[in-house]
C-alpha cells in the first residue's frame, strides 16, 4: 500500500471537510518551465517609521500605536465586516443575501519589525496565545459573534501587504463555510462514535508515524494525510479541547513552542521566510455544547519547489477538485529532518 501511495495517481479523503484531494506523486519529477516568484530577503530593520504597526507610530486613521513591548491588538481601521451593519435580508427568486455582522481585529505578534514568528522564541509566542485566548473568549461572549476565526497571512505572494509580524481576528454572526464543514464532520462522527474524530485519528498517526514532524507531552505536528498544499501541517492537542481557552499556562507554553519549531522548520526548508497561511478552527461561540469540537491549527503554505516556484490552484483545480504532486509522507520524511526543538 505505501508502495502505490508514493508512485501512482490517487484520492484522499480529508475527514474534517468531506472533500477528497487528488494525488499525482509520479508528476513530482516534471519540469518547471512556469513562474518563479520574486523573493526578497532583504534585512528589515527593528523599527520603521513608516510601518503602520510599529510601535509609537501613527496609523492612517490618525490614530497613535502606543510604545508597546510584546503584544499590540487593535479594531482593524478596514475592517471587512461591520458590527453596526442593518439586518437585512434578500429573498428573490433565485437571488439570495443576508447582512452579516461581525468584529475585525489586528493582533501584532512583536514591536520588532524585523521578525516573524519564526523568529520569536517560546516565550514571546506564549504572549501571543495568552493574547488569542483573550480575544476568544471577549469576543465570543459578544451576543453578537458566533465564530472567532484567528489568522495570518504571512509574505507577500499570499497578500500580506505589512510585513511587520501580525495576524488578524475576523469573528462574525455566522459560521464561515469550512467551519460549517468541519462542524459537521466532526459532530456526525461524534455521535456515532462518541469521541474525537481528530482525537481517534491523531491516534492513529501516533502509531504509524509516518507524517509526524514533531511532537511534545501536549500536541503534534504532522502533515496531515488528505493534505492539500505541498508544505501543509497541523498542530494538533494531543487530549481533547474544544478550544484554545481549555490550555493552561504550560499547555499554551507547549503549543507555542509547538508553533516555533514549525515555523522555524518551514524558514529552512528553501532557505527564506517561509510564506504561508495560518489558522485555527475551533469551537464556535453560538451558546451550543460543542463537544465533538477538538480544535486544530493548520498551516497553507503556496512554496512547491524553490523559494521562487509556488503551487498554483488553477485548471482542474479549480473546475474539479484539489491536486497535490509531492506526498505528504516525503514532506514529513524532509521537515522532520529540519526540525530544531
Amino acid at each position: 500500500m505505501k508502495t502505490n501511495l508514493q508512485d501512482y495517481s490517487h484520492k484522499r479523503f480529508n475527514i474534517l471537510t468531506g472533500e477528497w484531494v487528488l494525488v499525482s506523486p509520479h508528476r513530482a519529477k516534471r519540469p518547471w518551465q512556469g513562474q518563479n516568484e520574486v523573493v526578497n530577503n532583504e534585512k528589515r530593520p527593528a523599527y520603521d517609521e513608516s510601518c503602520y504597526l510599529c510601535a509609537g507610530n501613527t496609523r492612517i486613521n490618525g490614530e497613535v500605536n502606543p510604545k508597546y513591548e510584546d503584544v499590540f491588538i487593535f479594531t482593524n481601521d478596514f475592517a471587512a465586516l461591520q458590527k453596526d451593519s442593518p439586518d437585512f435580508e434578500v429573498n428573490d427568486g433565485l437571488l439570495v443575501a443576508k447582512s452579516e455582522k461581525g468584529i475585525c481585529k489586528v493582533v501584532c505578534f512583536s514591536p520588532d519589525h524585523s521578525k516573524s514568528l519564526a523568529n520569536m522564541n517560546a516565550n514571546e509566542i506564549q504572549k501571543v496565545v495568552f493574547a488569542w485566548q483573550k480575544e476568544y473568549k471577549e469576543l465570543g461572549d459578544n451576543k453578537l459573534i458566533n465564530y472567532v476565526q484567528i489568522f495570518e497571512n504571512k509574505g507577500a505572494v499570499m497578500g500580506c501587504s505589512n510585513p511587520h509580524p501580525h495576524g488578524q481576528i475576523w469573528s462574525q454572526s455566522t459560521l464561515p463555510n469550512e467551519v460549517e464543514k468541519k462542524n459537521a464532520q466532526q459532530l456526525n462522527y461524534f455521535r456515532k462514535n462518541g469521541s474525537s474524530l481528530l482525537g481517534d485519528y491523531l491516534a492513529q498517526e501516533l502509531e504509524k508515524k509516518e507524517r509526524i514532524i514533531f511532537e511534545n507531552d501536549a500536541f503534534v505536528v504532522l502533515v496531515p494525510f488528505w493534505a492539500l498544499w505541498p508544505f501543509e501541517a497541523m498542530i494538533v492537542p494531543k487530549a481533547h479541547k474544544k478550544s484554545i481557552l481549555e490550555l493552561n499556562d504550560e499547555e499554551a507554553y507547549l503549543y507555542a513552542e509547538a508553533i516555533s519549531v514549525l515555523t522555524k522548520a518551514y524558514d529552512k526548508i528553501f532557505n527564506t521566510s517561509f510564506p504561508y497561511s495560518s489558522g485555527i478552527h475551533q469551537a464556535p461561540t453560538n451558546g451550543e455544547d460543542n463537544s465533538h469540537w477538538h480544535w486544530h491549527m493548520s498551516f497553507y503554505p503556496p512554496l512547491l519547489r524553490s523559494a521562487t516556484v509556488k503551487k498554483f490552484m488553477v485548471g482542474y483545480e479549480m473546475f474539479g477538485s484539489p491536486q497535490r504532486d509531492i506526498t505528504p509522507e516525503i514532506v514529513a520524511t524532509r521537515m522532520k529532518e529540519l526540525v530544531v526543538a
